[in-house]
């Protein structure tokens, strides 16, 4: 899923060839993946959204533009808040790939993110 320079990608996809940053955007690590298979920048565990919001939401379609606001709402609390300054941060430096261990990343949180960081 391509937004411009930011982009979202499962952490099971192999990396691309070129030169990006690549964040894990999860709370959890992914089942069944080593970090050196993972070839991540960095694991940004404070941006992910809280566990009550997460088993909510439970990637249900239908309850991802609730989600989305959600989400949004507690991206304003402190530590959420600096996390999402840092991926600005490596947003502006190049490339970033932003990766979730969901099935479906165009209704996870780092599409959320992705959205927020190319506006």
């Amino acid at each position: 899923m391509t937004n411009g320079r930011v982009t979202v990608g499962r952490i099971y996809d192999a990396p691309a060839e070129k030169e990006v940053a690549r964040v894990l955007v999860d709370r959890i690590w992914p089942r069944g993946m080593s970090k050196d298979r993972a070839a991540l920048t960095e694991w940004c565990k404070a941006v992910a959204p809280s566990t009550e919001l997460r088993q909510w939401y439970s990637h249900d379609p239908d309850l991802f533009e609730e989600f989305s606001r959600r989400y949004e709402a507690e991206l304003a609390e402190p530590e959420r808040a600096a996390a999402l300054d840092h991926l600005r941060g490596l947003a502006a430096e190049g490339e970033l790939v932003l990766l979730t261990a969901t099935r479906r990343p165009e209704i996870s949180e780092a599409a959320v993110l992705a959205r927020l960081l190319n506006s």
